[in-house]
């Protein structure tokens, strides 16, 4: 039967359903824990209430066995027509399998020792009227998978799995910060200035104010005025957008987890970020050696270091190098700096570093102060920032520094920014509310960015972040069901 037919035929047996007087959409049930956990508390003869997604049935005379299923595992049910009665009987001999049901019985061994409900009542929650796919075997399509994430969680136990640890990552991660004191804050994400980091943004519009509105880049530039506000040590698990292109390591929407340290640094912050990894790391995967897609990791302390400047200087070039001499390496790279300013050639020059995939996570400390527009410059050498980029699996994870907190020196960064940008006239705004903040004295401090879904990826061992987000950004239409 194609999977019109069967569609057209469950439609019948809701219609069936109906005129028999049994509501096919149930409201709620009294189901008080999961599958895993009932099954866990196995007594014999002990009362049992659950509910769950029909995944198999056998119809044996007067006998129906029947796995329901849920996030946490499935149990076996019995019916038994002379325990139940007519009515359940024939709802599960005659149920499809994708309804979800609820059950009332009690425990019990069958001869093989399979854990067991006996039925003693039944009720129907919800009918499927569409077939599951691949008869459990789980979806194949890859663009069907990310597109209808509703049926791969139903089929693919591994995609239930990764979500599950996700979200196991992610309390990790507050537990980390929560315990050494952090304060979880939520700022906005719409802004009326796109700053606090480079890229693209989205543009709304706020009808009522009538304005254009920006979806942030980062929270960074409020997360600071925090600090300004007194509130030390502060957090957030935030949704940022860029309006840029899709591949394995880019979705337009994205999770960060950005955080900040009154009287902290750079140091403070490869410390703090030590921390948030392994121990996700160990809530996760269970142990700080691991593979990722093949490769083995290795995040026992110390982690390595490189220095992004002098790995520069090996190829001739410095942070005082002349646009000419910088065109100059690129070109013989072979890549293409025809035409482009110095912000464009040097944004260029951090694409010759390649920090390949290596077992241990790789601090890359010493970016130029150029290249890093709201970090605090080295006391001794004014050209290198206070900074370091965290790689592993050859992606980069973090990216953390020393705050820049004097006023003066950060609107000289900003308008320098939007010099080389070539931002002019009316376009040509800083945020100037952050600055005016700063010069109501901003502590020292350390701030760190992490990305979530790179994290995820590389603790749940997925080569695509598509595989790490419920619901990534798709092109419109194709892998719609007809």
């Amino acid at each position: 039967m194609s999977p019109n037919d069967q569609t057209e035929h469950r439609h019948a047996k809701l219609e069936a359903l109906r005129r028999q007087g049994i509501e096919p959409f149930g409201g709620g049930f009294p189901k008080a824990v999961s599958i895993q956990v009932l099954v866990a508390g196995f007594a014999d003869g002990k009362a049992a209430v659950t509910a769950g997604r029909l995944t198999a049935r056998r119809v044996m005379g007067k006998l129906v066995f029947a796995d329901l299923r849920d996030a946490s595992g499935k149990v076996q049910v019995l019916v038994k027509q002379d325990v139940a009665g007519e009515g359940a009987f024939t709802l599960a001999q005659e149920a499809d399998l994708g309804d979800i049901f609820g059950v009332e019985g009690s425990l019990f061994k069958t001869k093989t020792g399979e854990i067991t409900i006996q039925a003693q009542k039944v009720t129907l929650l919800a009918k499927a009227l569409r077939p599951l796919p691949e008869k459990w075997h789980g979806l194949k399509d890859v663009e069907i998978r990310y597109r209808r994430r509703y049926l791969d969680l139903i089929a693919n136990e591994d995609a239930r799995r990764v979500f599950q640890q996700r979200s196991r990552l992610l309390m990790s991660l507050r537990k980390t910060l929560d315990d050494a004191g952090y304060l979880e804050v939520e700022t906005p994400m719409m802004h009326d200035l796109a700053g606090g980091a480079a890229g693209e943004p989205f543009t709304t519009h706020h009808k009522a104010l009538d304005i254009d509105l920006y979806l942030r880049l980062a929270p960074e530039l409020h997360l600071k005025r925090l600090l300004v506000g007194g509130l030390d040590k502060v957090y957030e698990i935030n949704r940022s957008f860029r309006n840029e292109g899709l591949s394995t390591r880019h979705n337009p929407e994205f999770t960060m987890l950005e955080a900040y340290e009154a009287y902290g640094n750079m140091d403070s912050m490869m410390r703090l970020v030590e921390r948030l990894i392994t121990g996700a790391a160990r809530t996760v995967t269970g142990s700080l050696t691991f593979e990722y897609q093949g490769k083995p990791v290795d995040l026992t302390p110390p982690w390595d270091r490189v220095s992004f400047a002098e790995t520069l200087e090996q190829m001739g070039l410095k942070p005082t190098s002349s646009e000419a001499d910088i065109r100059r390496v690129l070109e013989g790279k072979g890549m293409k700096a025809t035409g482009l300013n110095r912000s464009q050639l040097v944004r260029l020059v951090e694409q010759l570093f390649d920090p390949k995939a290596r077992p241990k996570p790789l601090f890359v400390v010493d970016y130029w102060t150029e290249l890093s527009p709201l970090a605090k410059a080295k006391p001794d050498r004014p050209e290198i920032a206070d900074r370091f980029e965290l790689f592993m699996g050859g992606m980069e994870v973090a990216n953390a520094y020393s705050e820049l907190n004097d006023p003066v020196e950060q609107r000289k960064r900003l308008e320098a920014q939007l010099e080389a940008a070539g931002v002019k006239g009316q376009e040509r705004r800083i945020d100037e509310d952050f600055v005016e903040a700063l010069e109501y004295g901003m502590p020292p401090a350390g701030g760190l960015g992490v990305g979530v879904d790179r994290l995820a990826m590389l603790l749940l061992n997925q080569a695509s972040i598509k595989d790490v987000i419920l619901f990534p950004l798709l092109k419109p239409g194709a892998g719609r069901s007809e």
